[in-house]
């Protein structure tokens, strides 16, 4: 008899459990805020926006993208919780363009193939990107890029960023949607600022129209946004 109350009891506990799990699933579904194409995309996206939104305190406001067409999303990088935030805050999917030695990092390439994650070889040919970027963004996508390349933070020295945005945004007639990540208790490193508890947002700036300016004037008025040094339209979310 006592074997069978703990059979009962173990039965009792799992069936409660697959419940749970299965109701979890079923809100990761409900919140994720953009389509990824299948159930457990949309369920890893869901668990990235629950995460976010009571960890980390980021603001249910979602990115102004249109509804459709392509858009290149241009943010500082202050941590490695940058595009976890990006994604909770996106009402589309974004394709982000990463280095190829953090695509390849042992137990997450699996991940970023998920995400569509386009891996970028800086030290080879980086331009078999920059073509797979322009072939999405001909699709109708949203490309997602750190300028910076890597992360840097507003006290650190002044970095040039890189170009890339700006030419896929004039290539595919479309326009940059400046952001900037801010409140990242974390901030310059990556692992422990997805850790370490934020109250982080997101400050959104008016898109830039690179087809109206020159490439280097375009570049410029994005670094001005991604240092920080302008606040002019910018929206907190």
């Amino acid at each position: 008899m006592q074997i069978d109350g703990w059979v009962l009891a173990a039965g009792t506990f799992f069936l409660g459990l697959g419940w749970f799990l299965l109701r979890f699933l079923r809100r990761c579904e409900e919140v994720s805020p953009a389509d990824w194409g299948g159930s457990w995309h949309n369920r890893l996206a869901g668990m990235t926006v629950l995460f976010c939104r009571h960890f980390h305190r980021l603001p249910p406001d979602l990115l102004p993208l249109p509804a459709a067409g392509p858009v290149v999303v241009a943010s500082n990088h202050v941590s490695g919780l940058d595009p976890l935030l990006l994604i909770a805050a996106s009402p589309r999917p974004l394709r982000f363009l990463i280095a190829r030695e953090e695509y390849e990092r042992f137990g997450l390439t699996w991940l970023f193939h998920l995400a569509g994650c386009i891996p970028v070889d800086r030290s080879g040919r980086p331009e078999r990107a920059l073509r797979e970027a322009l072939r999405v963004l001909g699709d109708g996508e949203v490309i997602a890029v750190f300028p910076h390349g890597k992360i840097h933070l507003d006290a650190d020295p002044p970095r040039r960023i890189k170009g890339g945005a700006v030419r896929l945004a004039q290539r595919a007639g479309c326009p940059i949607l400046p952001l900037r990540v801010e409140g990242v208790r974390g901030e310059g490193h990556t692992l422990l600022a997805v850790l370490l508890r934020s109250r982080a947002w997101i400050r959104v700036f008016p898109p830039l129209d690179c087809q109206l300016l020159s490439e280097q004037d375009c570049l410029s008025q994005l670094t001005r946004i991604l240092q920080g040094e302008t606040t002019n339209g910018a929206d907190s979310r």
